[in-house]
């Protein structure tokens, strides 16, 4: 049974870091080709986006797939990459 939980934790971490790439290259499409950062359109699919992978986190943790700290830590990371993504896009400008 502990081997079974292992493999749906490491599936759980897996999906989750799935879902982070996922988010961070919707941003960057939207970014090159549809929207500055400063738009409501760019700013309501990064809430939007953010705040699932929120909920999905909260569902995994609350079904001890994963420890709180590792989510904090993905989403930590994510909004690290989509702040640089931001910088450089406005560097561009």
């Amino acid at each position: 049974m502990a081997n079974k939980k292992k493999d749906h934790r490491e599936e759980a971490v897996e999906l989750l870091k799935q879902d982070a790439k996922r988010i961070l290259q919707l941003i960057k499409v939207q970014m090159d080709n549809l929207t500055l950062p400063q738009c409501p359109a760019y700013e309501e699919v990064l809430d939007t986006q953010m705040y699932g992978l929120s909920r999905e986190i909260n569902f995994a943790t609350r079904l001890g797939l994963i420890e709180p700290e590792e989510g904090k830590n993905l989403i930590s990371a994510l909004e690290k990459e989509l702040s640089t993504l931001h910088e450089l896009s406005m560097s561009k400008k």
